[in-house]
Protein backbone atom coordinates (compact mmCIF):
# COMPACT_ATOMS: atom_id res chain seq x y z
CA UNK A 1 0.00 0.00 0.00
CA UNK A 2 1.52 3.33 -0.91
CA UNK A 3 0.03 6.69 0.29
CA UNK A 4 1.27 9.70 -1.58
CA UNK A 5 0.81 12.92 -0.15
CA UNK A 6 1.97 16.58 -2.24
CA UNK A 7 1.32 19.72 -1.83
CA UNK A 8 3.12 23.32 -1.12
CA UNK A 9 4.85 24.53 2.15
CA UNK A 10 3.26 24.50 5.36
CA UNK A 11 0.03 23.33 4.08
CA UNK A 12 -0.11 20.64 6.68
CA UNK A 13 0.93 17.22 4.64
CA UNK A 14 4.13 16.38 6.94
CA UNK A 15 1.33 16.07 9.95
CA UNK A 16 -1.11 14.41 7.59
CA UNK A 17 1.47 12.11 6.48
CA UNK A 18 2.80 11.10 9.59
CA UNK A 19 -0.61 10.58 11.33
CA UNK A 20 -1.50 8.48 8.82
CA UNK A 21 1.55 6.55 8.75
CA UNK A 22 1.39 6.06 12.88
CA UNK A 23 -2.59 4.93 12.21
CA UNK A 24 -2.00 2.12 9.69
CA UNK A 25 1.45 1.44 10.88
CA UNK A 26 3.27 2.18 7.68
CA UNK A 27 6.80 3.60 6.85
CA UNK A 28 7.04 7.55 6.85
CA UNK A 29 9.40 9.16 4.13
CA UNK A 30 10.27 12.85 4.42
CA UNK A 31 11.57 13.09 0.56
CA UNK A 32 12.16 16.95 1.62
CA UNK A 33 14.47 15.51 3.97
CA UNK A 34 16.78 13.81 1.41
CA UNK A 35 18.62 17.06 0.22
CA UNK A 36 19.53 17.97 3.86
CA UNK A 37 20.25 14.57 4.25
CA UNK A 38 22.83 14.87 1.15
CA UNK A 39 24.01 18.25 2.04
CA UNK A 40 24.86 17.13 5.44
CA UNK A 41 27.02 13.55 4.09
CA UNK A 42 28.73 15.81 1.87
CA UNK A 43 29.80 18.52 4.09
CA UNK A 44 30.82 15.89 6.98
CA UNK A 45 32.84 14.00 4.07
CA UNK A 46 34.59 17.67 3.69
CA UNK A 47 33.46 17.98 0.40
CA UNK A 48 31.61 20.97 -1.24
CA UNK A 49 28.21 20.61 -1.73
CA UNK A 50 28.53 22.18 -5.12
CA UNK A 51 30.94 19.39 -6.00
CA UNK A 52 29.04 17.06 -8.19
CA UNK A 53 30.53 14.15 -7.96
CA UNK A 54 30.90 14.11 -4.38
CA UNK A 55 27.37 15.10 -3.52
CA UNK A 56 26.19 12.30 -6.10
CA UNK A 57 28.12 9.67 -4.38
CA UNK A 58 26.61 10.58 -1.66
CA UNK A 59 22.93 10.35 -2.91
CA UNK A 60 23.81 6.89 -4.55
CA UNK A 61 25.05 5.53 -1.06
CA UNK A 62 21.85 5.88 0.44
CA UNK A 63 19.65 2.71 1.75
CA UNK A 64 15.61 2.19 1.71
CA UNK A 65 16.40 -0.01 4.56
CA UNK A 66 18.72 2.71 6.87
CA UNK A 67 17.53 5.94 5.26
CA UNK A 68 14.89 6.58 7.68
CA UNK A 69 17.54 6.07 10.63
CA UNK A 70 19.67 8.83 8.45
CA UNK A 71 16.89 11.24 8.22
CA UNK A 72 16.70 11.16 11.86
CA UNK A 73 19.29 12.93 13.05
CA UNK A 74 18.62 16.58 14.55
CA UNK A 75 21.94 18.18 12.64
CA UNK A 76 19.83 18.00 9.31
CA UNK A 77 17.60 21.25 10.39
CA UNK A 78 21.22 23.68 11.16
CA UNK A 79 21.26 26.38 8.94
CA UNK A 80 24.51 25.25 7.10
CA UNK A 81 22.39 21.77 6.38
CA UNK A 82 19.82 23.86 4.58
CA UNK A 83 22.17 25.86 2.59
CA UNK A 84 24.37 22.69 1.39
CA UNK A 85 20.85 21.12 0.22
CA UNK A 86 19.78 23.84 -1.95
CA UNK A 87 23.22 23.08 -3.77
CA UNK A 88 23.03 19.43 -3.55
CA UNK A 89 19.21 19.58 -5.38
CA UNK A 90 19.98 21.63 -8.26
CA UNK A 91 22.17 18.71 -9.33
CA UNK A 92 20.53 16.31 -11.59
CA UNK A 93 22.78 13.43 -11.15
CA UNK A 94 21.35 13.53 -7.07
CA UNK A 95 17.95 14.41 -8.03
CA UNK A 96 18.25 11.05 -10.29
CA UNK A 97 19.63 8.52 -7.58
CA UNK A 98 17.14 10.23 -4.49
CA UNK A 99 14.13 9.97 -7.28
CA UNK A 100 15.25 5.63 -7.88
CA UNK A 101 15.76 5.66 -3.36
CA UNK A 102 12.45 6.63 -2.69
CA UNK A 103 10.47 4.75 -5.74
CA UNK A 104 12.56 1.93 -4.21
CA UNK A 105 11.41 2.54 -0.56
CA UNK A 106 7.56 2.65 -1.61
CA UNK A 107 7.95 -0.62 -2.82
CA UNK A 108 9.77 -2.51 0.02
CA UNK A 109 9.73 0.69 2.76
CA UNK A 110 11.82 0.24 6.27
CA UNK A 111 10.60 1.68 9.61
CA UNK A 112 13.71 3.75 11.14
CA UNK A 113 15.19 0.74 13.48
CA UNK A 114 15.40 -1.35 9.69
CA UNK A 115 12.26 -3.45 9.86
CA UNK A 116 9.95 -4.34 6.79
CA UNK A 117 6.43 -2.08 6.80
CA UNK A 118 3.27 -3.39 4.95
CA UNK A 119 2.90 0.09 3.62
CA UNK A 120 4.07 3.53 2.70
CA UNK A 121 3.51 6.83 3.30
CA UNK A 122 5.70 9.28 1.45
CA UNK A 123 5.21 13.09 1.52
CA UNK A 124 6.46 15.43 -0.70
CA UNK A 125 6.02 18.20 -3.83
CA UNK A 126 5.95 15.49 -6.78
CA UNK A 127 5.02 12.10 -5.39
CA UNK A 128 2.03 11.22 -6.68
CA UNK A 129 2.97 12.89 -10.35
CA UNK A 130 6.64 11.57 -10.58
CA UNK A 131 7.76 9.27 -7.77
CA UNK A 132 4.68 6.76 -7.10
CA UNK A 133 2.60 7.64 -10.25
CA UNK A 134 0.64 4.41 -9.49
CA UNK A 135 0.34 5.39 -6.05
CA UNK A 136 -3.26 3.44 -4.44
CA UNK A 137 -4.01 6.86 -2.41
CA UNK A 138 -2.99 10.32 -3.71
CA UNK A 139 -3.79 13.00 -2.21
CA UNK A 140 -2.99 16.89 -2.52
CA UNK A 141 -2.80 18.96 0.73
CA UNK A 142 -2.77 22.75 0.32
CA UNK A 143 -4.50 25.95 1.45
CA UNK A 144 -4.57 29.74 0.77
CA UNK A 145 -1.09 31.45 0.96
CA UNK A 146 -2.26 33.75 3.72
CA UNK A 147 -3.10 31.05 6.06
CA UNK A 148 0.18 29.03 5.53
CA UNK A 149 1.91 32.24 6.50
CA UNK A 150 -0.27 32.85 9.33
CA UNK A 151 0.89 29.29 10.04
CA UNK A 152 4.32 29.81 9.86
CA UNK A 153 4.57 33.03 11.77
CA UNK A 154 2.91 31.57 14.52
CA UNK A 155 5.22 28.27 14.65
CA UNK A 156 8.82 30.89 14.64
CA UNK A 157 6.97 32.95 17.29
CA UNK A 158 6.16 29.89 19.97
CA UNK A 159 9.87 28.81 18.62
CA UNK A 160 11.01 32.21 19.97
CA UNK A 161 12.79 33.05 16.57
CA UNK A 162 12.38 36.21 14.46
CA UNK A 163 8.90 36.06 12.91
CA UNK A 164 7.66 39.02 10.35
CA UNK A 165 4.25 38.13 8.54
CA UNK A 166 4.92 39.73 5.67
CA UNK A 167 8.13 38.65 4.79
CA UNK A 168 6.87 34.61 5.28
CA UNK A 169 4.07 35.60 2.94
CA UNK A 170 6.09 36.77 0.47
CA UNK A 171 8.94 33.97 0.71
CA UNK A 172 5.82 31.68 0.20
CA UNK A 173 3.88 33.28 -3.12
CA UNK A 174 7.61 33.54 -4.68
CA UNK A 175 8.40 29.40 -3.30
CA UNK A 176 4.66 28.46 -5.17
CA UNK A 177 5.51 30.69 -8.23
CA UNK A 178 8.32 28.83 -8.26
CA UNK A 179 7.54 25.18 -7.85
CA UNK A 180 4.33 25.08 -9.94
CA UNK A 181 6.33 26.61 -12.97
CA UNK A 182 9.35 24.68 -12.72
CA UNK A 183 10.62 23.01 -16.07
CA UNK A 184 11.03 19.18 -14.40
CA UNK A 185 7.99 18.04 -11.72
CA UNK A 186 5.93 21.05 -11.29
CA UNK A 187 3.94 21.18 -8.19
CA UNK A 188 0.77 20.40 -9.28
CA UNK A 189 -2.22 17.72 -7.87
CA UNK A 190 -2.07 14.41 -9.95
CA UNK A 191 -5.11 13.99 -12.07
CA UNK A 192 -7.11 11.32 -9.67
CA UNK A 193 -5.21 12.88 -6.43
CA UNK A 194 -7.89 14.01 -3.85
CA UNK A 195 -7.10 17.46 -3.13
CA UNK A 196 -8.06 18.74 0.32
CA UNK A 197 -7.47 22.21 0.96
CA UNK A 198 -6.83 23.02 4.95
CA UNK A 199 -7.54 26.67 5.17
CA UNK A 200 -9.83 26.15 7.54
CA UNK A 201 -9.72 22.80 8.94
CA UNK A 202 -7.56 21.56 11.85
CA UNK A 203 -4.99 18.67 12.25
CA UNK A 204 -7.57 16.61 13.51
CA UNK A 205 -10.11 17.36 10.85
CA UNK A 206 -7.83 16.78 7.65
CA UNK A 207 -6.89 13.26 9.00
CA UNK A 208 -10.42 12.66 9.30
CA UNK A 209 -11.27 13.58 6.06
CA UNK A 210 -8.44 11.56 4.37
CA UNK A 211 -9.57 8.19 6.48
CA UNK A 212 -12.75 8.98 4.91
CA UNK A 213 -11.55 9.08 1.97
CA UNK A 214 -9.78 6.51 1.87
CA UNK A 215 -12.62 4.08 3.81
CA UNK A 216 -14.71 4.81 0.93
CA UNK A 217 -12.37 4.11 -1.87
CA UNK A 218 -9.81 2.09 -1.36
CA UNK A 219 -11.50 -0.59 0.81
Amino acid sequence: MIIAIDGPAAAGKGTLAQNLAKHFHYAFLDTGRLYRAVGYAVLQAGKDPSDESAATREAKSFDPKSINKILSNPALRDEATGNAASKVAVIPAVRSALLDLQRNFAKEPFFEDGTPAKGAVLDGRDIGTVVCPDADVKFFVTASAEVRADRRFKELQEANKPADYDTILKDIKERDERDSNRATAPLKPAEDAYVLDTSHLNAVQVFQAALDHIAVNHE
